[in-house]
């Protein structure tokens, strides 16, 4: 299962879109059963990419914070990949908005509860479609709290309690620390006091923190590009995570991370 916050076609191709975009196939052409996930940003053209929504799994309201959000499920096809990606939505959240930034390049002040509807929208989403994925690949920072999700707030799930996380780190940042406060809206079914306790005592939830934190409820670490921050290399190494380094070769990557999803999976 994969879930990341950008791919093309859908959105610019980037190093996280492409690699979204050419690994799920590339594993799928390998035998292997996918689901893939992204947000559904509001300037993604749903009439021309054909997206629609699937009424079966929407209607759900999730509760941040003590409001209540509408979670609404899209799905689109790659035809030449024959791939399925689903879409996570909401109006407040992604369908009156740009990416992660405005069109000024602002990050928005509340990335921190668009990162959380989105991570519990897609482990909603595959408890409604009944799937139980071995491995969940995680790519770029706004999907980096899926790991604590998957360990702590849905731990005794049917569907999630025995899968296994990758995170992949690239060299993305983002400037605008989360709101102070952050951490009291984690609070989830298994996601209590002692949890929200730690994320608390991590201090600011800037870039470094938010990728710490997604490493520590990680199964395995997946250097997404060349060159990724200095702390959070020196980070990986001192915890001694099962890694897997940065390699240029799409091809020869592809080979190495099923084998690395193999190994994380025995």
């Amino acid at each position: 299962m994969y879930i990341t916050q950008e791919i093309f076609p859908y959105l610019p191709e980037t190093q996280i879109s492409h690699i979204s975009r050419y690994l799920p196939q590339a594993i799928q052409d390998k035998g292997h059963e996918i689901r893939t996930f992204m947000p559904k940003f509001g300037n993604i053209n749903e009439r021309r990419n054909q997206l629609h929504e699937v009424i079966r799994l929407s209607g759900m309201n999730l509760i941040i914070d003590d409001s209540d959000h509408s979670l609404i499920i899209k799905v689109a096809s790659i035809q030449s990949a024959r791939m399925q990606v689903y879409f996570i939505d909401n109006d407040d959240f992604f369908q009156n908005r740009e990416t992660l930034v405005d069109g000024k390049g602002v990050e928005y002040d509340d990335n921190d509860e668009r990162s959380i509807f989105f991570v519990r929208g897609v482990l909603e989403t595959i408890k409604k479609l009944r799937w139980v994925p071995d491995v969940i690949h995680c790519h770029g920072w706004f999907t980096a709290l899926a790991p604590i999700y998957i360990k702590k707030g849905y731990k005794d799930d049917p569907c999630l309690k025995n899968a296994k996380v990758i995170y992949s780190v690239y060299d993305e940042d983002f400037k605008k620390p989360f709101n102070e406060g952050f951490s009291e809206k984690l609070r989830f079914d298994t996601i209590g006091d002692k949890e929200i306790e730690d994320v608390k005592k991590r201090g600011k939830m800037d870039f470094v923190n938010l990728t710490k934190l997604a490493i520590d409820y990680s199964d395995g670490v997946v250097q997404g590009s060349e060159n990724i921050h200095k702390e959070l290399d020196k980070y990986i190494t001192d915890k001694k995570i099962p890694y897997l380094g940065y390699s240029p070769d799409f091809e020869n990557n592809v080979e190495k991370i099923d084998e690395f999803c193999d190994k994380i999976d025995a």
